[in-house]
């Protein structure tokens, strides 16, 4: 039996990054399927479970719009947050936001509403009790409740996400009649673990996985996509 759940994601600004253009940002024409799990994840996110992007239906007209904004040119770089633990506040873990700040030109979507279907794959975390079905009825139960840790974003934090479930049996808001080629996107990312000298599992790598995306009156089905490494 599946356990597959509908969300409606809405907003009225979005800005999925293309990476390829970094310093002016400029949005992918819809939602990245990673950015899908992203919003699903500030909802429930638990080690037991991966959530896998079955579809997602564009249920708006694709429109962008450009505007300016504030940004800033450097960060904190990792090493120095190392540094500071192991020397006693050695490195330099300030950042003037005011002094560093910038104006950049970016290009982002307007209205945005989509459909994403989705559902659970158990991890090797998981434990004997937990199950599909119970993490598809907690995802609909706060779903229902507005209930979230955090408020889901589409893209940029500063463009808040809308999310409602779609009960089974209702029918879903109907996407865009157009088809179009949307080219190399960004499927995911893949975090390559390895053991510590400690002995504990750290992220040692990242590596972005691509798929050649492509919409169908309205749709772009992930179910069988060839991903690109």
């Amino acid at each position: 039996m599946s356990y597959g759940v509908r969300v409606e994601i809405s907003g009225d600004y979005a800005c999925f990054s293309r990476p390829e253009l970094k310093v002016e940002r400029v949005s992918y024409e819809v939602i990245t399927p990673s950015a899908a799990r992203g919003i699903l994840e500030a909802v429930l996110w638990k080690p037991a479970i991966r959530y896998v992007i079955d579809k997602i239906d564009v249920c708006a007209p694709i429109r962008f719009d450009n505007i300016r904004r504030n940004e800033v040119n450097s960060k904190v770089q990792y090493r120095s947050i190392e540094d500071a633990e192991k020397k006693l506040a050695a490195g330099e873990l300030y950042l003037s936001a005011s002094s560093e700040r910038a104006q950049r030109a970016a290009m982002v979507l307007r209205d945005v509403r989509y459909v994403v279907s989705c559902h659970f794959e158990m991890t090797d975390k998981a434990g004997p009790t937990d199950s599909e079905e119970k993490f598809a009825c907690m995802l609909r139960r706060r779903l229902e409740k507005g209930q979230c840790y955090h408020q889901p974003y589409l893209g940029a934090r500063e463009f808040p996400a809308s999310l409602r479930l779609i009960p089974d049996g209702e029918t879903a808001p109907s996407p865009i009649g157009e088809s179009r080629p949307l080219g190399l996107m960004l499927y995911d990312i893949d975090y390559v673990k390895a053991a510590g000298k400690d002995g504990r599992e750290t992220v040692t790598e990242f590596k972005p996985m691509y798929f050649m995306a492509a919409m169908r009156n309205g749709s772009i089905d992930l179910r069988d996509v060839e991903v690109l490494r």
